[in-house]
């Protein structure tokens, strides 16, 4: 397993971000007094109380956005808090030990819009701020607040924007794959269909070893750096807040203009991907034996051209 470095400096942390553009941990960083505040789990509660949001709640810890093994319960913030801070609640949806995921969503089904701590959540949102330094001005994309109990694990999945994950409140284990592993983790658009990081089982032979997984153990007031691509999966160790800013590396152009989440491919990989669709099903008019040959013609052609040189 290799480790992701942890620094102390806001210099030492910036150039991971802009030099080797790779994953780090800022230790200690200076978020502002929330760092403080939102441990008190009363002041969270007073703050949210008659905020009403859509959370994922299910039994199992490990939630599988694939198999939908959750549902989506309004629930009011301040009632959220105070459930998912504790391992069993007599007042809950379907089940006592039920677990409790938010990650904030701005607008309604009907008028999406991008997460903003500043607009969304105005109670608390003075009391958290980055380092002015560490996102390139007038590239922010959203900033999201995270909630959830203890245990509960994220499926593995990957974003198209650039982000630092400020862990506020609680501890978490941060699993990270690099993008050239793509291929190895059996995806479903941007999510893979490996629900057990730990054991995937002889099923998925070709997912990457321990040896070839980054991992780290995040603590309030770490900030990770998670580049665009970067295939990721969280597990909460207890109960914890966190906040998420995302933000754009590349030109407006390559982004969909309707990605409310920023996980939606970009739009030349996206068109890519269409194409290929296509270039399948011409494939598949021809017999196997010819298919697989001009198959693999394609693939060739693309390594060389497209992918990049060790």
């Amino acid at each position: 397993m290799e480790e992701i470095p942890i620094v102390t400096e806001v210099d030492a942390f910036e150039k991971f971000i802009y030099e080797k553009h790779a994953p780090a941990v800022l230790r200690r960083a200076d978020l502002g007094p929330c760092t403080q505040l939102w441990k008190d789990k009363e002041y969270l509660k007073q703050k949210f109380k008659g905020k009403s949001v859509r959370a994922h709640v299910g039994v199992d810890p490990s939630l599988d956005f694939r198999t939908k093994n959750f549902k989506y319960c309004d629930i009011d913030l301040g009632t959220l808090v105070d459930r998912a801070s504790q391992p069993c609640n007599d007042d809950h949806f379907f089940d006592p030990h039920e677990v409790y995921y938010l990650r904030s969503v701005s607008g309604d089904g009907r008028n999406q819009q991008v997460s903003n701590l500043a607009t969304d959540y105005p109670e608390i949102s003075p009391d958290f701020h980055l380092p002015t330094s560490l996102i390139p001005g007038n590239r922010e994309f959203s900033s999201v607040l995270r909630i959830s109990s203890g245990g509960v694990r994220i499926w593995t999945h990957y974003d198209v924007m650039d982000n630092v994950y400020c862990q506020v409140v609680g501890h978490k284990t941060a699993t990270l794959w690099p993008p050239w592993q793509a291929s190895n983790l059996y995806l479903e658009g941007d999510k893979s269909i490996v629900s057990d990081i730990d054991n995937p089982g002889d099923q998925f032979p070709l997912f990457p070893s321990e040896r070839e997984t980054l991992r780290v153990e995040l603590e309030p007031s770490d900030v990770l750096f998670i580049p665009a691509l970067w295939f990721h999966n969280m597990k909460a160790k207890d109960f914890g807040v966190a906040v998420n800013v995302f933000w754009k590396e590349l030109e407006n152009k390559f982004y969909d203009p309707k990605d409310y989440y920023g996980n939606k491919d970009l739009a030349p990989g996206s068109k890519s991907l269409a194409m290929l669709d296509n270039v399948v099903k011409q494939l598949k008019l021809l017999p196997p034996v010819y298919a697989d040959f001009y198959a693999r013609r394609v693939v060739q052609k693309i390594q060389d051209k497209c992918y990049l040189k060790d």
